[in-house]
């Protein structure tokens, strides 16, 4: 899956944190960690350049990879204990949220 930097303006986060709950009633997170796990999500775009204003090109984004360093992020930050299942069920639901919006390109 690629992105494009300027479709990222069209994000809002309370709208994301909205969506993920929309489409996984079932989660038991607060919407504190619900941002916490967005913001590991950002970190990863940002640690790929993918937030670089001067880059041009399609940034690739394996969604194994980036459910894995979200993972690895919140354990070695240990602001909250998160299962693996809820993180991935985050990250997945905020990539669904950012394909309904067009972010994503196939």
């Amino acid at each position: 899956m690629t992105t494009e930097k300027n479709d990222l303006l069209t994000y809002d986060e309370d709208d994301a944190v909205k969506f993920i709950r929309k489409n996984n009633p079932s989660l038991a997170l607060d919407d504190n960690q619900i941002n916490y796990i967005i913001d590991l999500v950002y970190d990863y775009y940002e640690s790929r350049g993918l937030l670089d204003e001067d880059k041009e090109e399609l940034v690739e984004i394996a969604d194994d990879e980036l459910i894995e360093y979200v993972i690895a992020s919140a354990r070695k930050e240990k602001i909250y204990t998160l299962s693996d299942e809820d993180i991935a069920a985050v990250v997945e639901g905020e990539l669904d949220y950012c394909d309904s919006l067009g972010v994503f390109e196939d």
